[in-house]
């Protein structure tokens, strides 16, 4: 995601490596590099000069203070003005209602569809909310199966009427239909059509006139760059519509979307998406998109996916385990399910500060711990429980059981024991307090 972007900016800031201080001749060479960057990334070259006019400004105003060189000045000023462009803070996301009601709108292909099902996904996971899907698009039967396969994946109720071909009583049918059942979010799947038409936008319209609705969500195939940003004004025009929502953000994405969007029909984007997988949404942080822009990583989002995924009282009770020196492979194969719950590997680890660029060349998959997890699964369960015991002849019969070389197989046990050789040190160090400290002894 943004790697060519990112890539851009950086080179753009080493114009000022080296330097004493900020000049007008320094910083100029250095905007015209970030507009340049900011135009090959999609972006309308119109926001990208006001783009740089603030950037510059605020640079020239700026005392480069000893402890900061003018390089990581102007790297904060960027990030604090791609922040501002994104639109500075997050938005606020309205499911309260009796039942709410959320629209989902957007041309055919922009992943209207799936989204809604990780939207469903999202409300009924992480706001204990109980939503039911809408099967509104009348034209395309295919969208209503899939609509029906995601509610049955996920366990959410989907309201769909095969032989109705009127949008707008399908709707309100829903909203009743929500209420009966004690459904508090109802969430509509609009018609996506291959380009904007009179007739869309006025289904739409009536639709949200006959139910309401809290939020109507534009969904943008943030691949399409400045196009994606053209259509959502025209829709905007006409629906004022409430949020954006990126997807694909997984693909080859240049950026345009992302950081145009907000400026041309200002609305705010509500969420981001990448994958099929039903559990990659989330709540689209301006601040921490700049961050991962410039590759500064994101820490926050790291943590909180994990506390999404991490089950506190499994934690309390390796953590005791490992004060005890009594950390095995069963627990080693638990910690590994739960970090591959949390999402895509690579995503993950382009989080952690400085990480991206290192790992923007390598493939990494969801199936990279598929030959570690094989050869816990070819131990017995005394030698998972007891990894002290597992000598050459059982390791020799590990790696015939797993598909994998002896050598693979003793470095794995290599690593695992440093590994708990540096758990034991964190441990007489007291470490473990300071990290958890909520933690009952």
């Amino acid at each position: 995601m943004f790697e060519s972007l990112s890539d851009k900016l950086e080179s753009a800031f080493k114009q000022l490596k080296g330097q004493g201080r900020i000049t007008e001749l320094n910083i100029a060479a250095t905007v015209k590099e970030i507009r340049r960057a900011l135009v090959d990334a999609d972006v309308n070259y119109k926001i990208a000069k006001e783009f740089t006019d603030k950037v510059k400004d605020k640079a020239m105003g700026e005392k480069v203070i000893n402890a900061i060189s003018p390089g990581q000045l102007m790297t904060k000023i960027v990030k604090d003005e791609l922040a501002d462009l994104m639109g500075g803070q997050e938005s606020e996301f309205n499911a309260k209602g009796n039942p709410a009601v959320i629209l989902i709108d957007g041309l055919q292909g922009s992943g209207k569809t799936t989204f809604s099902g990780k939207l469903a996904n999202y409300l009924k996971a992480r706001k204990g909310l109980s939503p039911m899907l809408v099967a509104a698009d009348i034209y395309r039967p295919a969208a209503m199966e899939q609509l029906r396969v995601l509610g049955e994946q996920i366990g959410i109720d989907v309201h769909i009427e095969t032989e109705n071909k009127d949008a707008v009583a399908i709707a309100q049918n829903a909203v009743k239909e929500a209420k009966s059942k004690n459904k508090n979010v109802v969430i509509g799947d609009t018609a996506g059509r291959l380009a904007i038409d009179e007739a869309m936008m006025t289904e739409v319209a009536n639709i949200r006139k006959a139910v309401s609705p809290q939020e109507i969500l534009f969904v943008v195939d943030s691949m399409t760059g400045q196009d994606a940003v053209n259509t959502a004004k025209a829709f905007n025009d006409r629906l004022d519509f409430s949020g954006v929502v990126l997807t694909k953000l997984d693909g080859d994405t240049r950026g345009g979307a992302a950081l145009s969007i907000k400026y041309t029909v200002n609305k705010p984007i509500k969420f981001i998406s990448s994958g099929e997988k039903m559990d990659t949404l989330d709540v689209f942080y301006p601040e921490r998109m700049a961050q991962r822009i410039l590759g500064m990583g994101d820490i926050t989002s790291l943590v909180e996916k994990a506390q999404q995924q991490f089950d506190e009282a499994e934690a309390k009770k390796i953590e005791k385990k490992i004060r005890k020196n009594q950390f095995d492979f069963s627990d080693f194969k638990t910690q590994l399910e739960q970090i591959k719950k949390m999402g895509d590997m690579k995503d993950l680890l382009g989080m952690i500060p400085g990480m991206g660029k290192q790992i923007k060349d390598i493939d990494i998959s969801d199936d990279s711990f598929k030959g570690i997890e094989a050869m816990i699964n070819s131990m017995t369960p005394y030698e998972r429980a007891n990894p002290d015991v597992i000598d050459q002849s059982r390791r020799k019969r590990i790696a015939k059981g797993s598909g994998k070389d002896l050598s693979e197989v003793n470095a794995f046990m290599k690593q695992f024991e440093q590994m708990r050789d540096m758990m034991k040190n964190m441990n007489k160090m007291g470490m473990f307090g300071k990290m958890m400290p909520g933690m009952k002894r």
